[in-house]
């Protein structure tokens, strides 16, 4: 008889498992403080620590130096260079992650100086491994691409130039290194794929736009969700709506912008519209790419704009989204301003929240709290815009009665002799339709 040891061995030790996920890779992070910078650098460090962590790295270290600006070679100080280069050895780093762009050159110049094990990339290119994980569309993939390339192009030459300092001898037809060839190859090749991208959303802005103009025709207020990342808008939106929009704890959990119809109070539709949520720093190249599903907020007729109320953040995230509106040329719609997640919030908390917001609205997607209070604010601001008419329409036109109800707000209804008496308000686009049956 056997050694009953190892028959009692399973098939897990005699083949043992082995993890198939990816493992995490180990970032090191580097910033720098500025006197008088409108961006605090423990808070702005804390949001690069969760940016790495939804793209796939622990934070395993974070290195800060105080600096009035920029070395403009190496972004720190050379004798920081040497410190950051000496952690990322010691604590085995796959990656530093600096908390500002990088220009080329230093990218270049502290790729040199680190193990050439560890890779060197800045805000903007974590920011865009994010956002190619979590594009869906064809819109939000080409958004993502044409940030990418943008990004990628004054870069090249750095990518190449361990070529280009390895050149052939002199003489005829040496005169260009293989890197230089290499690099003008490339440079075309961008070139080339950004205005094929930029092409293509072109088209799709355009579809957009005729969408926009057939909702704007057809008397269909858009309400715009706006608010910093991980604010709870997607969830809001399907407490609002009933509908089953992706919602998770994650930033940048959605970057495409996704509109669901929900009736008012009155029985009047709108649309309501979530987009890309907002972040400190936002890179330019990621607010151009993204300026087609930007224009639905631009192109709203009011904005909610959603705050996460239990963050220790609320007020650097409501100062952050503000300047976004204002650099997105949507600082003079009509906004109302949410206070989210207000379910996670001490009594005395809220109570200084109403003295500091008296006109905000505290709302909470897990327990319902406030929904009906905002449905009927986003009634009260369309209302606002809207011209108030006293209108009879005869009953053989019962579908203009219909109509009113769908798309106007209808105040007052009585059936009289002559016909349907109304009193609505009525948003621009059916105005005119509607003056024909004007009562003085």
């Amino acid at each position: 008889m056997g050694d009953p040891s190892a028959e009692s061995s399973g098939p897990h030790e005699r083949f043992p498992l082995h993890p198939t996920s990816e493992p995490r890779e180990r970032a090191l992070l580097v910033g720098i403080d500025r006197p008088g910078s409108s961006v605090d650098m423990g808070s702005s460090l804390q949001e690069l620590e969760r940016l790495a962590y939804t793209a796939g790295a622990d934070a395993i270290g974070i290195i800060t130096q105080r600096l009035s600006a920029p070395n403009p070679a190496t972004f720190i100080g050379s004798g920081k260079v040497e410190e950051v280069a000496e952690a990322a050895q010691a604590l085995e780093a796959d990656v530093i992650i600096f908390d500002d762009e990088l220009t080329p050159s230093q990218q270049s110049n502290l790729e040199k100086s680190v193990p050439r094990t560890v890779k060197v990339i800045d805000r903007t290119a974590l920011i865009l491994d994010i956002f190619a994980l979590r594009a869906k569309s064809r819109e939000g993939k080409l958004q993502v691409r044409l940030a990418q390339n943008e990004y990628l192009y004054p870069r090249l030459r750095g990518m190449w130039a361990h070529l280009a300092s390895n050149r052939m001898g002199g003489g005829v037809g040496s005169r260009f290194g293989e890197g230089e060839s290499q690099l003008e190859v490339d440079r075309r090749m961008v070139r080339n794929r950004i205005t094929s991208i930029k092409s293509e959303l072109a088209r799709v802005k355009r579809i957009r736009g005729v969408q926009r103009k057939s909702r704007h025709k057809s008397g269909i207020a858009n309400v715009a969700l706006a608010g910093y990342t991980n604010a709870g808008k997607s969830s809001l939106l399907n407490a609002l709506s009933g509908s089953q929009v992706m919602a998770d704890d994650l930033l940048f959990a959605t970057l495409d912008s996704t509109t669901r119809s929900i009736t008012l109070p009155q029985g009047r539709e709108i649309a309501l519209t979530d987009t890309v949520g907002f972040i400190q720093k936002l890179p330019t190249t990621l607010i151009d790419a993204f300026r087609s599903t930007l224009e639905e907020i631009t192109a709203a007729d009011l904005i909610l704009h959603v705050v996460d109320a239990s963050s220790d953040e609320m007020e650097m995230h409501i100062d952050a989204v503000g300047d976004t509106l204002d650099q997105i040329d949507a600082a003079s719609i009509p906004r109302l301003l949410v206070l989210n997640k207000s379910d996670m919030l001490s009594s005395e908390q809220i109570a200084a929240y109403e003295r500091r917001y008296p006109e905000a609205i505290f709302t909470s997607s897990v327990t319902g709290v406030g929904a009906e209070e905002l449905i009927r604010q986003i009634s009260v601001s369309l209302g606002a815009a809207e011209t108030t008419m006293n209108v009879v329409i005869p009953y053989a036109e019962g579908s203009a009665v219909s109509l009113a109800h769908r798309r106007c707000a209808v105040i007052s209804e009585q059936h009289e002799e002559d016909g349907t008496h109304l009193t609505l308000r009525c948003p621009a686009a059916f105005k005119t339709l509607y003056e024909r049956y004007e009562q003085d």
